[in-house]
């Protein structure tokens, strides 16, 4: 079976198959005619499983420990239950705060931070998590970088073609080698923008989290 039709039965993408596989949670057995992966039915109710847990946000790892036998099924199930009950305390707790602000604070300019944050501190000590800013700040810092270091590259291509141009005009030089030094950077600037959009998509996914949807 072929991972387009493995794609049609399991509603998995492509790029989540190849994720489990590089992850060691799925080993499709090749082609020896091509060399090709050959999915089986096994290979599709491993990812038909693969998907349940992960829609339940069970980490990747304790897949892996399940299929190797090193972690039971009902062990899995019983700290996943814990997680997600925690997950639920803090999300509430989130909602009470988000309540009280809003019957306690009237305008944004008069919020007492500091008082606030000293009460979430002291939730945290409980063992209360909430948002991770520092990743979350991380991120758009990473992403920063990405684009002003691939705009002055392809700011720099540009400057090549433009001075190529010119250059050509004042002292002609033979057409098929002009192609060749128009080509060059054009196609560079291109894979530049190319590799920053998909830089960009996977800074603002989260790469850590790639297949965490499924």
């Amino acid at each position: 079976m072929k991972i387009n039709q493995v794609e049609e039965l399991v509603g998995i993408t492509k790029k989540n198959i190849r994720f489990y596989e590089d992850q060691g949670l799925l080993n499709p057995d090749r082609n020896p005619e091509n060399g090709y992966r050959d999915y089986s039915l096994k290979d599709v109710d491993c990812l038909l499983k693969i998907k349940l847990l992960r829609k339940i946000d069970v980490p990747i790892e304790e897949i892996r420990q399940m299929e190797e036998s090193k972690l039971s099924f009902n062990e899995c199930m019983e700290e996943q239950s814990h997680r997600l009950s925690v997950k639920r305390d803090n999300t509430q707790m989130m909602i009470g705060l988000c309540d009280r602000l809003n019957s306690e604070v009237t305008e944004y300019d008069k919020i007492d931070a500091s008082s606030y944050l000293d009460e979430l501190k002291e939730l945290e000590k409980g063992g209360a998590v909430f948002m991770d800013i520092t990743k979350n700040d991380i991120s758009k810092k990473t992403m920063t970088g990405a684009v002003v270091a691939a705009a002055f590259f392809i700011a720099l291509m540009l400057f090549i073609i433009v001075a190529a141009i010119i250059g050509s005009i004042n002292d002609p030089i033979p057409k098929p080698l002009l192609i060749l030094i128009l080509a060059i950077p054009s196609i560079l600037a291109l894979m530049t923008l190319a590799a920053l959009l998909q830089r960009i998509g996977e800074i603002k996914k989260g790469e850590a989290y790639e297949a965490r949807k499924y």
